[in-house]
């Protein structure tokens, strides 16, 4: 028999962009200043990436504060990283004052779990402090998101192969856990049938492995894509007692193998776009905000027809304007870059090199004029001009060295 099966613990008490915190004034940390955006205001970023990796060391140390300057997408350092375990996923709250981070480790506070770090952020300068961290009750978190309230922190545990949800007190810190909902289901191959030619990488199908957990557009539902079991499940959320109930359409079933990685909503939500990220493609499917049911509409290569040989799609992103939409592949180090069509549908209009290797996370910066890409293996981020009408896309040459990045959190500060 296939479903779900949770273990719950009951206690008492599209997401925005976070809102500007005010009258803020940044240390200079490089004789250039900045430029600001014609509001005055700045942006900041902050970079997640691995300090450890199985039994090997990376790169990372822990959260790395940039500040971008509004003209020319430069990233410079501010000050040292704030060191935190693996943390690969970052997310902010809806106001912008507290900063959460996944520990994608398997080990948190001597148990088979890993953790969830919270920090505030000072509203001067951006540093992070940290105010707690708890364990997950799953190995590897690999994603997280703020509940549109801001009352739930919903984790994605990927080897653990469940999703959690947890309580955020009123002063930002992390409470207890009100809900971990596990995954069942049949199991799948290790490769879809619709690979890329050539493709030998294989996503692991083992079990259940939960690879990203947001509310929708309207914070009706949480979705999450289980790349184990080859589904994208849905849950209402009880939103006083922090619980997860299942839909009345429970999950989607993708491609056999095919391996959901992540998924972005239409600007008006009643489009999914759903990564896979074995086979390398985007499942563009209706969404239904009243009761969350998906019907898929399409299914679009992240790869030209002329490709051949190993990739895993990453990240997937709609630009903010809503025209364009970009998906980064590991392996192949490309940037697919489509179209958005009236009706929602796709159209790959050009696949970039990313100049770095095993592109994973990318971003829009506030401003919407420039798209980042966190290269894991080659210790870097790259950038890009975006054509806000063509959506194509125009290297600025900018390398910004970072260890084993892997996320992106943007932040808007008033000067």
């Amino acid at each position: 028999m296939t479903g779900v099966f949770r273990s719950a613990f009951a206690t008492d008490p599209a997401t925005p962009p976070p809102a500007p915190i005010p009258k803020a004034a940044l240390p200079k940390s490089s004789p250039e200043k900045a430029a600001r955006r014609a509001d005055g205001q700045r942006v900041l970023c902050y970079v997640g990436g691995y300090t450890k990796h199985g039994p090997a060391d990376t790169n990372a140390q822990g959260i790395t504060l940039f500040e971008m300057n509004t003209q020319t997408g430069v990233l410079t350092q501010l000050g040292k990283p704030t060191p935190t375990d693996n943390p690969s996923f970052l997310a902010l709250s809806p106001d912008g004052r507290f900063l959460y981070c996944v520990n994608e480790v398997n080990d948190f506070g001597g148990q088979q779990s890993g953790g969830a770090t919270a920090f505030s952020i000072d509203p001067h300068t951006g540093v992070l402090t940290q105010l707690n961290a708890v364990a997950t009750d799953g190995a590897d978190p690999a994603h997280l998101s703020v509940h549109p309230s801001g009352r739930y922190l919903l984790v994605a545990n990927y080897t653990g192969g469940s999703a959690a949800v947890i309580r955020i007190q009123p002063d930002g810190s992390l409470g207890e856990l009100t809900d971990v909902m596990h995954n069942t289901g049949p199991k799948r191959p290790e490769r879809a049938q619709d690979n890329p030619p050539g493709n030998y990488a294989v996503s692991d199908h083992s079990g259940s492995h939960v690879h990203m957990i947001q509310a929708d557009m309207a914070g009706n539902f949480i979705v999450a894509c289980d790349a184990g079991l080859d589904r994208v499940y849905v849950w209402k959320l009880d939103e006083d007692e922090g619980l997860l109930v299942p839909a009345e359409t429970p999950f989607f079933d993708m491609e056999p193998g095919s391996a959901p990685r992540h998924f972005c909503f239409s600007l008006d939500g009643k489009v999914i776009y759903i990564l896979g990220e074995q086979d390398s493609r985007v499942v563009v499917a209706d969404y239904d905000p009243e009761t969350g049911s998906i019907s898929m509409r399409q299914t679009v290569a992240t790869v030209t027809a002329r490709f051949r040989g190993s990739t895993l799609a990453a990240e997937i992103m709609l630009h903010p304007d809503g025209k364009f939409l970009y998906v980064t592949n590991r392996l192949g180090d490309s940037v697919a870059c489509f179209k958005v069509m009236k009706d929602g549908s796709l159209e790959l209009f050009d696949e970039v090199w990313e100049r770095g290797d095993y592109g994973r996370a990318l971003a829009f910066d506030p401003t919407r004029q420039f798209m980042f890409i966190a290269n894991q293996r080659s210790d870097s981020i790259t950038s890009w001009k975006v054509n806000r009408e063509t959506g194509a896309l125009e290297f600025t040459w900018n390398f910004t060295p970072v260890g084993t990045p892997s996320a992106f959190a943007f932040l808007t500060l008033e000067g």
